[in-house]
């Protein structure tokens, strides 16, 4: 599925990724392939990302990496849409 990261200040990550985790407001979830379409409210915690990534130098201070090879976003908060395979990540 293709994700997108997107900040006020800039796109922070588009590419292909294996799965994404959000902290949604009732609790975390995550998103595989073909996930039903959704749309949520994000609250403070952490994004983590699953795949084969590859950051733009300009940002890579803004990710960490996580434990079996995820990358890890903090955000403050932020709404997600998945529709059609693709994931908007809207982020605070």
């Amino acid at each position: 599925m293709y994700l997108e990261i997107v900040s006020p200040e800039a796109t922070l990550f588009s590419g292909e990724v294996t799965s994404v985790s959000v902290p949604g407001v009732n609790g975390e979830f995550e998103m595989l392939n073909n996930h039903a379409a959704i749309v949520s409210i994000l609250k403070e915690g952490t994004v983590k990302i699953s795949g084969n990534i590859e950051l733009e130098e300009e940002v890579q201070d803004k990710f960490t990496k996580g434990d079996k090879g995820t990358t890890l976003l903090n955000i403050k908060s932020g709404t997600i849409e998945m529709k059609d395979n693709k994931v908007i990540v809207l982020a605070d």
